[in-house]
C-alpha cells in the first residue's frame, strides 16, 4: 500500500498483503522507502506519531550516507547496514566513479554502454543473496527486527528499490507471503522510477544502444523484476527454497518465524 509523503519517494506498507495461513499483514508496522534526507518536517511527523517508528535501517553505504544524511525521526534508533559487499563496492568503484555514482541519473547513460557496468547490472541481485558480507546485514537486520516487540520498522537504501526490495522480500517469505506478491512488491517500485526510466532509455535509443544498454538503466533507476525472479530462482535450486535460504544464510530458527508471524499478521 502507496504511503503518499511530501518528499520521501518509494514509500510503502507492507500491510494488507496476504500472509501464512490466510492471516493479513498489519498495517502500520513495516514500512520500506526510499532514503529520509529530504523528508519534510510533516513526513518526519506522520513517522513519529502514525508509525511511532522504534527502528530505522539505512542499507546503503558509508559514502552514500555522508552525501545524503537521513532526517533524525524522534523515537527512533537508527542503524546502518551497508548491504553490498566490498567486492561489488570495489567493481563499482572500477566502472563508475564515486562521484558519478552519487549522481547517478545524470550519468548512468554514459556508463549503460560499457561491458562491466552491464555486468554489474547483471550480477546485482545473485550478489546481495550468495556474499557472506550482504547475509550478515540482513541477518542483522532481521535480528534486530525481531528483538523489536513494539513499534514501527522502516528500511531503505537511495531509491528504495534493489537493496530495499530484498529486505521486503524476506520478510515477506517469513510472513509466509505468496511468492507472486512478493515479485508483485518488489515490481512497484518500476511504477515509482518508470518515468525517469522511459526518459533515459529513450536517451539510450537515440545514441543507438539496445537491450543491453537499456537494462542497466533498468538495474539502476528502476529494478530489474525478471532478475528478481531469476535471483528467486537461484535460491530455490541452490537452497531449496526462500525459508531454507533463511534458516541456512540469515540464521532463521522456526522460532523466529512464529515471533514474527504472531506479531505481523492479524
Amino acid at each position: 500500500m502507496d504511503i503518499i509523503f511530501d518528499n520521501i519517494l518509494n514509500a510503502r506498507d507492507l500491510g494488507s498483503l496476504t500472509g501464512a495461513g490466510g492471516k493479513i499483514v498489519k498495517s502500520n508496522c513495516l514500512i520500506r522507502s526510499a532514503h529520509l534526507h529530504d523528508a519534510s518536517d510533516n513526513d518526519i511527523l506522520i513517522l513519529k506519531q502514525q508509525y511511532r517508528l522504534k527502528r530505522i535501517f539505512d542499507f546503503r553505504s558509508l559514502d552514500e550516507v555522508v552525501h545524503l544524511k537521513d532526517r533524525h525521526v524522534p523515537g527512533a534508533t537508527n542503524h546502518l547496514l551497508p548491504t553490498i559487499d566490498m567486492q561489488m563496492e570495489k567493481m563499482t568503484g572500477q566502472a563508475i566513479p564515486q562521484e558519478a555514482f552519487l549522481d547517478l541519473e545524470k550519468h548512468i547513460v554514459n556508463y549503460a554502454f560499457y561491458p562491466e557496468v552491464q555486468q554489474m547490472a547483471r550480477e546485482m541481485y545473485p550478489s546481495l543473496i550468495l556474499s557472506e558480507f550482504s547475509q550478515l546485514q540482513y541477518a542483522t537486520f532481521l535480528r534486530l527486527i525481531i528483538e523489536t516487540p513494539d513499534g514501527g520498522i522502516l528500511w531503505h537504501c537511495f531509491q528504495g528499490k534493489d537493496r530495499t526490495g530484498w529486505g521486503a522480500a524476506f520478510l515477506l517469505a517469513i510472513l509466509g507471503v505468496e511468492r507472486e506478491q512478493i515479485i508483485a512488491d518488489f515490481d512497484l517500485s518500476n511504477r515509482a522510477y518508470q518515468k525517469l526510466v522511459d526518459k533515459l532509455n529513450t536517451q539510450i535509443a537515440q545514441l543507438g544502444g539496445g537491450d543491453n544498454e537499456m537494462d542497466v538503466i533498468r538495474a539502476f533507476m528502476g529494478v530489474s523484476t525478471q532478475n528478481f525472479i531469476n535471483t528467486l530462482n537461484l535460491i530455490d535450486n541452490e537452497f531449496g527454497g526462500m525459508i531454507p535460504y533463511l534458516h541456512q544464510k540469515l540464521f532463521i530458527s522456526k522460532a523466529d518465524v512464529d515471533t514474527l508471524r504472531n506479531r505481523y499478521l492479524a
